[in-house]
């Protein structure tokens, strides 16, 4: 059995035992250890010859057993028998937003239904709506959400395309000393939050030996196509990836050229046949036939008259004509960051404690981390009542006592309820450092009332950023109907800031509206969402969303110095408060 299969099982078993009502500490185990076989480096076989299953993360003894049985024997008995209790389709139920696992086995028990096809017929037939606890609202949402299903593609989020491209690269150097320059191309180098298949290329002048050494790394699981110069494999977590060997002189023109987009690539050959010159992947060609050959991709820039144009910025929004100008933007940088204004901890369903979240964020060698635990009304995240946040400012004062080159603040991830209402009363809210407020339930309400709650979020003094604005889960659930052109002018009028959520799955607001936002003058923050220490680092996802957008470094709340971030708070509230 491959890596994928044993972490399908997995995850399926998670998802019975979360239909079946079973400890929730257990489903959560499975789905962990489903998540990271999928991300191993290499055959798991190989962790179970040498007797080492339980160095994988999340998986313990009784996990390990499973495995062993798996790989001895091609099945798993304790799956099968969870099949008598739950079969297979009542769980595929489960891929349907706004259904979860209490709403799966209604629909099995009372109506037999055990596929998303059956459950849209129901839908239709208004049969759904007779169910107790349901209604005509909840069964126009489940049909929404199988209309969402059918409009899924498939996709891969950047958070999982990006660490294996380069953990990819990274091992085909340590085995082939024959390579040049090595990079991603497409759509991941270009940051976009979904991509296709991964695209890696190779500068060398042995492209067969590169081609034997890219086979036969760990995490290939098989080679589909193998050519002169390109090779395409599967690895062991099913992602399909394409190796392009090219000649190191032709490298510049075809790192840009198979980087895209095509947009972009019609217009730069459109600029290229005004100077009498054809562009194609391998050089420039003049009328007489001569070749102008590009090492570097920003030689190809520099023959058509233009500045780079970083990779996150071609898509033919403008930015040929901003760079024909001079006017391209000077995108944020990594190292503009001073700190992560949205992070949990075991406070409320974080997994790490506030000191390990801390140093995590000093290693980082941010200036700030701001704690943003939930609040009470979210139940599921254990939220924080006012006297439980009393007692963590407590705990907070002793750590910053610790350093002088870090400050830990006290915020809170704010509940936006269904009605509108904010979590806390404003004399709780005053004396928190920094508030982020969210929308997480009820996300399916109409355009006019989930705009409604937004807004009175934002018009609240305390309230400093509106997190992940539009509530979308890539591959999973769309995006709320709240009106983000309302609430991006909003935002503008009262100063409070909109948040791009780096959680791979969210990357929230999305590029578009970080573009439409910052022309406005509204202020974003690249925040992490992270709920452990590792978390902390998917902020860069976050910032190339917002370098996508166009974002700079003055348009960034999270790249101000401490001092910076608190003076711009309080001068926001005081206005505010005021107007």
């Amino acid at each position: 059995m491959t890596n994928r299969e044993i972490a399908d099982i997995l995850k399926r078993i998670g998802d019975m035992l979360d239909i079946l009502g079973e400890n929730r500490f257990k489903v959560i185990a499975y789905r962990r250890a489903a998540e990271n076989i999928m991300n191993l480096g290499r055959d798991i076989r190989e962790y179970w010859v040498s007797g080492n299953l339980e160095e994988i993360p999340g998986i313990g003894a009784a996990i390990a057993e499973k495995i062993e049985e798996m790989l001895t024997t091609g099945r798993l008995e304790f799956y099968e028998r969870l099949q008598d209790d739950v079969p297979v389709g009542v769980v595929s139920l489960l891929e349907i937003p706004d259904v979860g696992p209490k709403t799966a086995k209604l629909l099995w028990e009372e109506l037999g239904l055990q596929s998303v096809a059956e459950v849209e017929a129901a839908a239709r037939s208004g049969v759904l709506r007779s169910l107790p606890g349901l209604g005509a609202k909840s069964e126009a949402k489940i049909l929404a959400g199988i209309e969402a299903v059918h409009r899924r593609s498939d996709r891969i989020s950047l958070g999982t395309a990006w660490p294996v491209a380069q953990d990819l690269l990274q091992a085909l150097l340590a085995e082939s000393s024959e390579i040049v320059e090595v990079a991603v191309a497409g759509s991941l180098r270009r940051m976009r939050s979904t991509i296709g298949d991964i695209d890696l290329l190779v500068a060398s002048e042995a492209p067969a030996a590169v081609m034997r050494a890219f086979a036969g790394l760990a995490r290939v699981s098989e080679v589909m196509l193998s050519g002169s110069t390109k090779t395409s494999v599967r690895l062991h977590n099913g992602l399909q990836v394409d190796l392009r060997v090219l000649d190191p002189g032709h490298w510049g023109t075809a790192l840009q050229y198979f980087t895209g987009s095509q947009a972009h690539n019609v217009r730069l050959r459109e600029l290229a046949q005004k100077q009498g010159l054809s562009l194609s992947e391998y050089a420039f060609k003049r009328d007489d036939g001569s070749e102008v050959t590009c090492a570097q991709e920003a030689e190809v820039y520099q023959t058509l008259g233009l500045p780079w144009i970083p990779p996150e910025l071609r898509e033919d929004r403008g930015e040929i004509q901003a760079a024909l100008s001079g006017e391209l933007p000077r995108l944020v940088e990594s190292q503009a960051i001073r700190g992560d204004l949205h992070a949990h901890t075991d406070w409320s369903d974080g997994a790490a404690t506030l000191a390990d979240m801390a140093e995590a964020a000093r290693a980082l060698g941010y200036q700030y981390l701001v704690i943003s635990d939930h609040t009470q009304s979210l139940g599921v995240a254990q939220g924080l009542t006012p006297d439980r946040l009393a007692e963590q400012r407590a705990d907070i004062d002793a750590l910053n006592a610790r350093w002088d080159d870090f400050t830990l603040l006290q915020g809170c991830e704010l509940e936006i309820k269904a009605d509108g209402d904010l979590d806390f009363e404003d004399d709780v809210l005053a004396r928190l450092d920094f508030v982020v407020a969210s929308v997480h339930t009820s996300l399916r309400q109409d355009p006019e009332q989930i705009t409604r709650r937004v807004l009175n979020a934002l018009h609240n003094p305390y309230v400093d950023v509106i997190g992940h604005p539009s509530g979308r889960l890539l591959g999973q659930r769309e995006e709320s109907a709240v009106d983000l052109g309302t609430v991006i002018q909003a935002a503008a009028e009262t100063g409070t800031a909109l948040e791009v959520n780096s959680i791979p799955a969210r990357l929230d607001l999305d590029d578009i509206h970080v573009r439409r936002a910052t022309g406005l003058g509204v202020k974003i923050a690249i925040n992490s969402d992270a709920h452990h220490p590792g978390g902390l680092e998917n902020l860069s996802y976050g910032l190339a969303t917002a370098r996508r957008g166009w974002a700079e470094a003055t348009d960034v709340l999270n790249t101000f110095t401490l001092d910076e971030l608190r003076a711009w708070r309080q001068t926001r509230i005081a206005r505010q408060s005021n107007a």
